[in-house]
């Protein structure tokens, strides 16, 4: 991941804890350096691994801002990369400092990825640790932990210059215990929420647990399936980008590329064609089979606990919405 640009800001509360004190380093940071590399790599693996709000830059109104115009200016090389980094934090600092009461360095960073190009920021704490010196000694050694943010956001550059109108190229991070932050965060990006990424997940798998079931497929292709969309998920996860529809229909059924698309389509789910996966959703989906003296029976782990109920001092498992086929050959049967 080349680092085109970088630099690293010191955030500090005032001793009331009323305030942010920012002390804006004068000079960037040497992004041909190693370490500064690694630094960012490590912050944007932590970053994709976190829920996160998505959207896009507001146009008019009151959630406007002027980031969307100082990342113009930048790009077309009318701001140098200090100026626009020094604006942020400033942004920042005015917006959030009733929300944060901790010391941090704000690193902020545009980077490139094969044909992408991002900007982030976020906000890592410094933590004391021990490390042995030249003598062997051990010593104290400060470091950052960058397995946790404070708070971080990402710009996808690439997707918001294509002018995309389904493109949600902002993001941030979204804790669900921290609501005035996450909107601070929304105002100091000047951006308008658009995909609720757990709900669209959850949609997405519910489409593709009807699409199994429509297609009548056996124990062994339906968990081959299910491994694949879990599999695409976590890579784009790892990669902080979304699942495309056609993509993943591509990836499901080599043979019938478009089929899952279309079924996605012809069922209006509502889906939108890029989706942010949402790894606690994801996680929970898998399928329970299982086979034994003529009864074979298969269902997504998220229906245990809503349509499918396990009894467990019975053995017994409860089914509440017996399928429609199923529920046909039981009538004419009885």
């Amino acid at each position: 991941m080349p680092l085109l640009h970088s630099i690293v800001h010191r955030l500090d509360p005032t001793l009331d804890g009323e305030r942010l004190t920012l002390t804006a380093a004068p000079v960037e940071a040497d992004s041909a350096e190693p370490v500064m590399e690694s630094l960012v790599s490590a912050l944007n693996d932590t970053y994709n691994t976190k829920p996160k709000g998505w959207g896009r830059f507001a146009e008019e109104g009151e959630h406007a801002g002027p980031l969307s115009v100082w990342l113009k200016d930048y790009l077309a090389g009318e701001q140098p990369f200090t100026e626009l980094a020094t604006a942020l934090a400033e942004r920042l600092v005015s917006k959030l400092q009733e929300q944060l009461s901790v010391s941090g360095y704000l690193v902020i960073s545009h980077q490139r990825q094969g044909d992408t190009e991002t900007l982030f920021m976020g906000l890592a704490h410094q933590r004391e640790g021990i490390g042995i010196d030249d003598s062997h000694q051990a010593v104290p050694a400060a470091q950052l932990n960058t397995r946790q943010l404070t708070l971080a956001a990402r710009i996808n550059l690439s997707q918001w210059q294509s002018d995309s109108p389904d493109a949600q190229y902002v993001s941030f991070l979204k804790d669900r215990g921290g609501k005035k932050l996450g909107e601070g965060m929304a105002a100091l990006l000047g951006m308008e929420e658009g995909i609720d990424a757990p709900a669209e997940t959850r949609t997405l798998l519910k489409a593709f647990s009807d699409y199994v079931e429509k297609e009548d497929l056996d124990d062994e292709a339906s968990r081959e399936k299910t491994d694949t969309l879990v599999d695409y998920a976590n890579d784009q996860m790892s990669r902080g980008e979304p699942m495309t529809l056609d993509e993943l229909s591509a990836l499901v059924d080599e043979k019938q590329p478009k089929a899952f698309y279309e079924h996605i389509r012809n069922a209006d789910y509502g889906l939108s064609p890029e989706i942010p996966p949402d790894k606690r959703t994801i996680n929970q989906f898998r399928r329970f089979t299982g086979r034994a003296g003529g009864v074979s029976i298969s269902f997504d782990s998220h229906l245990l606990g809503s349509s499918i109920e396990y009894d467990a001092t019975q053995d017994r498992l409860i089914i509440k919405q017996v399928p429609k086929q199923l529920k046909e050959q039981l009538t004419k049967q009885s």
